[in-house]
This record gives C-alpha cells, sequence and structure tokens, in this order.
C-alpha cells in the first residue's frame, strides 16, 4: 500500500475517533463544568456576550475556581452587566477595584468595564466589532485583531497582557473559546449562535495545552509551541474533516484532554 493511502486511511481512522467523542462532549451536560454556563443566565443578547467575553477572559487555572469567580462578577454587576457597564456610575464601578482572578485584578477588572462600555456605545458592540475586523479578509485573525485595537483605544496597559494578540503570535485560545460560542449554531444546547454573520467554517481551535497535547498525540499537529501558526495548523486538518465547522472537534480534542486523560 502506497503511503500517501497509509496516511489517508489514518486520518480517516482519527476523523471518526474525533466525530465520536465530539457527540459525546457537545451535549448540554458538558455545561455543567464548563464556564460557557455563566452566559447561560441570561436571555438577552447584549448580556450573553458581555458576560460571555468576561467569562472568556478569566477562563485559565481551574475550571471549578474560574466559574466562582465569573459567578462573583456576574454578582458584583448585579447579574446586569450591559445595564451596568452602560450605565453604572463611579461610586458602582468601583465595586469592582477588589475582583481578583489569579493576576486579573480590580484594575483590570474596571478597565475591561470601561473599554466595553467603549465598544457599546462608540463601537456598535462586540459582534460589530468583530464583524468589520472580519469583513476585511474573512479571517477570524483579521477579527481578533480589530478586537484587540478595540479593547485598547483606553489607555491601559497593564491589561494588555490579559488579552491575546494574534498579530504577534499569541493563539489567543480564550478570544477563540469566545467566538466558538458566540458563532457555532449547531442546535446541540451548548454553544450560542447569535452571530451568524461570521460563519463557522472560519472559526479557529481554541488551542491550549490540553487541546495542543491531544492533537500532537493524534498526530494531525506537528508544532511544538502553543502560538498561532500552531493554531493555524491543526485548524487546518480539522477543516479537511469537517470544512463547514472544524472548531466542532474543540470538544473533542478538550473532552479527550480534560475528561479521558488522553
Amino acid at each position: 500500500m502506497k503511503a500517501e493511502n497509509k496516511a489517508d486511511m489514518r486520518l480517516a481512522e482519527i476523523k471518526s475517533f474525533l466525530e465520536e467523542k465530539t457527540d459525546k462532549y457537545n451535549q448540554p451536560q458538558f455545561i455543567e463544568t464548563d464556564p460557557i454556563q455563566i452566559p447561560r443566565y441570561f436571555s438577552q443578547k447584549e448580556d450573553i456576550e458581555i458576560s460571555a467575553f468576561l467569562t472568556a477572559i478569566i477562563s485559565w487555572g481551574n475550571r471549578t475556581s474560574i466559574i466562582k469567580n465569573a459567578m462573583h462578577l456576574m454578582r458584583l454587576m448585579e447579574f446586569r452587566p450591559y445595564e451596568f457597564i452602560t450605565l453604572a456610575t463611579l461610586p458602582e464601578y468601583k465595586k469592582l477595584e477588589n475582583f481578583t482572578h489569579r493576576t486579573f485584578n480590580g484594575t483590570d477588572c474596571m478597565y475591561l468595564v470601561h473599554s466595553l462600555k467603549n465598544i457599546y456605545l462608540n463601537h456598535g458592540g462586540l459582534q460589530n466589532t468583530i464583524e468589520k475586523g472580519f469583513i476585511k479578509d474573512g479571517t477570524v485573525k483579521s477579527a481578533l485583531t480589530g478586537l484587540h485595537s478595540a479593547v485598547f483605544e483606553l489607555p491601559g496597559e497593564r491589561t494588555r497582557k490579559h488579552i491575546a494578540n494574534v498579530e504577534r503570535g499569541a493563539s489567543a485560545k480564550r478570544l477563540n473559546m469566545f467566538l466558538r460560542w458566540m458563532v457555532r449554531n449547531d442546535k446541540r444546547g451548548v454553544d450560542f449562535g447569535l452571530w451568524p454573520s461570521v460563519p463557522p467554517s472560519a472559526l479557529m481551535l481554541p488551542l491550549d495545552v490540553h487541546t495542543g497535547n491531544v492533537a500532537r498525540k493524534l498526530g494531525i499537529l506537528n508544532r511544538k509551541q502553543n502560538d498561532w501558526k500552531a493554531v493555524e495548523e491543526v485548524t487546518q486538518t480539522l477543516r479537511t474533516f469537517d470544512p463547514a465547522d472544524p472548531v466542532k472537534y474543540d470538544f473533542a480534542l478538550f473532552g479527550l484532554g480534560i475528561f479521558e486523560h488522553f
């Protein structure tokens, strides 16, 4: 058998395996232990977007702590994130001064809230900001570059370390996860599908330690660093499995790493 035929058979086996695991983990019960449960508390579009963005930004470390701290942040915003961001007075903003999640502190929290206010009042919101970047060349990289620029229109050097810059080669795991939440709409009850103008086919894998390690063990990622080049490499392979929805395999790769210690 020719080498390329063996390679094709191997990829077919990997695809079948990932399809099975995707079906297993892309289920509503997945939400029970995942930070995506936070925006699920809301029904208004803007509340979902803002709570999802803030939750995604602090989504590193222990997932129990992530969920606990994200819930605390929503409580500080009186479970009205859009109203809080756009209408809160300075004394109300100051309630965020003592918020912490690992190295993300009250200064960072207050900066992002002010930045989101600017984005919603002057840029048409998170969705419009992403769309303006995306339509430049139809890539998520351009969308995230535009978002980064909008977030840091206000002075805030300290907070830059918490928002990935894909122009500098960052994998942008948390931002890609946020986009997956907002864009994918497969009726499975996990992702929201609020932003139909960005096609799921354009999404990039939220690459982290777990998904990266599993992808390398499966042989669908060769690059050693978890950077933007690695995101492009593994997502391109996933597109050969499902061109219309490559990032659905995030459920499989993440589930294999977290729950099955693959």
